[in-house]
Formats: structure tokens, C-alpha cells, sequence
């Protein structure tokens, strides 16, 4: 017998054969084009079939210096005290271990310190005034598989297309939402205000001089005039292209869609079916990120109900509102977007408040439909949140499918080894590059 061309793959036989068979059949039709690729991702490096702003085509070399900048720490060089300078990144409230979130129920970027083995000892600066530490008072939303999201955060306020065409009224001169007039999608818009919110490049700022940078900006934008190659938008720009290479493309059912029946086991099968079946969280959760750009209430807590500390998180936040915090319009106050399912479990906290805490605690809320928050009027609830009349086995099938199924193993392959300015990442004061080993 001559030998085979390639080694035999496992297929699931009996019980297993016949599961494959029926998810294949309920997500095809599920499909709008009746095929399983309508909830594949593609390669990070397949520029073609990635979503992207057109103004801001994805190249190489433009990833490659985006990965650098994501995680620099030396381009925080406006902090609001001098002793915050080069301490925190973008990827200090979004790094990989964390599922691209924070590694607390609160990210804290300029004024922390400290890391832990996953972000979760990050603290605010005792020597830093309380006012001046840099958080938000709404959970840190992921940056990962964000190519699948044309408006960014909870409520949408970032992007100039989709769903935010009419909003104009919104994008305020002088407030970060003012990027929006650049006219870019979400993840460029977040990206370019986000470097000077957090006052790492502001907006007349030139980086040509940080160590390393410059050839990188000249391949990456070598069409730009070299006056307008080292700024805020460029920077930004790059960051939101390899943002958008972020994809959750190796867990087991992006495995199993390309053809690997064995890479779910038969209980991960089984909560899919209930997902995308009598759960019905597909009317909401679709596409590769089993997200949409819709926004729902669903009554849950915020950031100031968690038992700790929410730094200058007031109970009057606006983030508080949702959708209705950005558009001022009633239908809209107390939605928040339709977040993607992948590495949940990085960073166990949940919700735009962080007030559940495990994955199996979020199925069991949506099947009871009980809101947490008696803040949110009961006629602005969504009408799908109802009872969903789950058995304790099809929750655990749930939990198996969003635990297991959807966690990609290697998000550490976006991370880069070093950066060109030598400098420890996510974070450089002192007592993170303690945990980091990089002192």
C-alpha cells in the first residue's frame, strides 16, 4: 500500500457525525448566503477579505508599524503629572492575555501601576492626584475581531458611517466624538481620538523623532507628504489597520467551520445548537464575531454597581445612558452595543458595567431575563430579553460553546517581541516592569 499524502484526520463517528450534520444544516440557514464562510474569519494577513475603512486600505507595513504603536509606551510622552510619562499604551487597558481588554473590571492607562500575572493587581498611583488617573467609567471594550464593527464602543460614538450616518448633530467640536468629522469608520475614528485622550500623540504632535519610528511611518504612508507623515492621523491610522487584523481565527469553531469536525467536542456542539437554535442569540449574536451594530437594554448593571472601587465613575455617568448618551434620543438611553463572543474568558467580567462574573452567569441571565439595574425603565427593555426557558443542561452546553469553542489558544502572535524603543510593554512604571521581567 503506498503511503498516504497526508495524515489521517480524526472525524467524529455515531452521536458526533450526527451533530456536525445538524449545525451544518442550522447554519447554513442561518446564512444570508446559505454557507458556512458567513461565520468564518479570514487569515490576519488576507488583506482582501478583512473588513476595512477604504480610506484606510490595510497594507504590511502599515500593520506592522500599527502592532509597534499599539503597545509603545514611549509614546506617552503628554501625561497630565511629568512622572506618568512612558508608563502606559493602548494595550494597557487592551492587551492580548486579556482577550485585547483589561485584566480588572476597570482599566486604568496614565496614574496606574502594576500588573500581576494578567493586569489584575493594576492599581491607581498613590502618589498621583485621584483626578488625574486615566480611566473610563464604563468596562474597557475589547479590540479583538473588531474589523466586524463599524461604530466603536458601547454606545457607537466613534465612526462616520453606518449607523452613525444622522448623528453629525453629535460629533462636537473640541470633545474627543470631533474625530468623526475626519470621516473614517470606527476603528479609525477610536484610534486617532483615542491617542490624544489619552495624550500619548496630540493632535500637533510630530513622532519623527521617536527612536526607530521614522523609517517605519516612510513604508508605511509612503504616499503621504512627508509634513503630514508623523501625526496623530497617521498614527492612528496604523494603529486601527492592525487593530483590524485582530481576529480570533484558531479557536475550535473557526476550526470546525473550515472542515476540522473533531476540534468541538460533542458538548460544545450541543450548546452551539441551542445558540443558534431554541436560544436564539443569533437574532443578535452573528456574522464571523457574533456581533451586530445593534444596540440593546437589557437592564444590566454599571461600572459603580461592582463591589470595588470605580474610579471617577459618578452615578450620573453619562456612558451610564448607552447609545442615548451619544444621540440624545429617548429611544435610545440605556442600549448598549451588541459586543462579539470570542475569548470571553480572558477577562471575566461582563456586561458594559463588568457585573457579571463568568460566562455560565451571563447565559443564566439572558435565560432568566431579570433585569440587575432598576435604573432602566421596564418599557425600554429589549424585546427579545424574556424568559428563554433553558434546561440546566442546555445553560452548561452554552457556557461549554461560548468557554471553549469560541477561545482562540494564540492571541499572543499579535504581540510583538520587543519595541524599537527598547521600552517594557503594556506598561513601564516601575511595578509592572517588576511583574513584567522587563525591568
Amino acid at each position: 500500500m503506498l503511503p498516504a499524502c497526508q495524515d489521517d484526520v480524526d472525524e467524529p463517528t455515531g452521536n458526533q457525525g450526527d451533530l456536525d450534520q445538524e449545525l451544518t444544516v442550522l447554519l447554513e440557514e442561518l446564512a444570508p448566503n446559505n454557507n458556512l464562510v458567513y461565520f468564518s474569519f479570514p487569515e490576519s494577513d488576507d488583506f482582501n477579505r478583512i473588513p476595512q475603512d477604504p480610506n484606510n486600505r490595510l497594507t504590511a507595513e502599515k500593520v506592522s508599524l500599527g502592532r509597534l504603536l499599539y503597545h509603545e509606551t514611549g509614546i506617552a510622552r503628554n501625561p497630565r503629572e511629568s512622572k506618568g510619562k512612558g508608563t502606559y499604551s493602548c494595550a494597557s487597558c487592551h492587551f492580548a492575555s486579556a482577550g485585547f481588554q483589561a485584566g480588572r473590571h476597570q482599566g486604568i492607562g496614565e496614574g496606574g501601576t502594576g500588573f500581576g500575572l494578567n493586569g489584575e493587581e493594576r492599581d491607581r498611583r498613590l502618589d498621583y492626584n485621584m483626578l488625574n488617573i486615566d480611566v473610563q467609567p464604563i468596562r474597557s471594550p475589547t479590540t479583538l475581531n473588531c474589523a466586524y464593527q463599524i461604530a466603536m464602543l458601547w454606545n457607537g460614538q466613534f465612526g462616520a458611517r453606518g449607523v452613525n450616518i444622522g448623528t453629525e448633530y453629535a460629533w462636537t467640536t473640541g470633545t474627543p466624538k470631533e474625530a468623526n468629522q475626519l470621516g473614517f469608520h470606527g476603528v479609525e475614528s477610536q484610534a486617532i481620538a483615542g491617542l490624544s485622550v489619552h495624550r500619548q500623540v496630540e493632535d500637533t504632535s510630530d513622532v519623527s523623532d521617536l527612536p526607530g519610528y521614522k523609517p517605519l511611518f516612510d513604508a508605511a504612508f509612503p504616499d503621504v507628504p512627508e509634513g503630514e507623515r508623523y501625526n496623530r492621523i497617521t498614527a492612528g491610522l496604523a494603529i486601527a489597520a492592525y487593530e483590524r487584523t485582530l481576529l480570533a481565527n484558531e479557536a475550535p469553531f473557526q476550526r470546525w467551520l473550515r472542515g476540522e469536525k473533531a476540534a468541538m467536542n460533542e458538548l460544545e456542539k450541543e450548546g452551539a445548537l441551542v445558540f443558534f437554535g431554541k436560544g436564539n442569540c443569533a437574532s443578535c449574536h452573528t456574522g464571523p464575531a457574533l456581533n451586530s451594530m445593534e444596540f440593546h437594554a437589557l437592564g444590566l448593571g454599571d461600572l459603580n454597581d461592582c463591589p470595588e472601587e470605580a474610579f471617577l465613575t459618578p452615578s450620573n455617568a453619562v456612558e451610564h445612558l448607552g447609545r442615548g448618551g451619544f444621540t440624545n434620543r429617548p429611544e435610545d438611553m440605556f442600549k448598549f452595543k451588541v459586543p462579539q463572543l470570542y475569548n470571553l474568558k480572558d477577562s471575566p467580567f461582563y456586561g458594559h458595567g463588568g457585573t457579571l462574573r463568568s460566562l455560565r452567569q451571563v447565559v443564566m441571565y439572558k435565560n432568566e431575563a431579570v433585569p440587575q439595574n432598576p435604573d432602566v425603565p421596564t418599557a425600554r427593555l429589549a424585546d427579545d430579553f424574556v424568559p428563554l426557558g433553558l434546561t440546566e443542561q442546555e445553560v452548561d452546553a452554552i457556557t461549554a460553546f461560548l468557554e471553549t469553542a469560541l477561545y482562540d489558544p494564540n492571541l499572543e502572535r499579535y504581540v510583538p517581541e520587543s519595541l524599537p524603543t527598547g521600552l517594557c510593554f503594556p506598561n513601564a512604571d516601575s511595578e509592572s516592569m517588576q511583574d513584567l521581567g522587563c525591568q
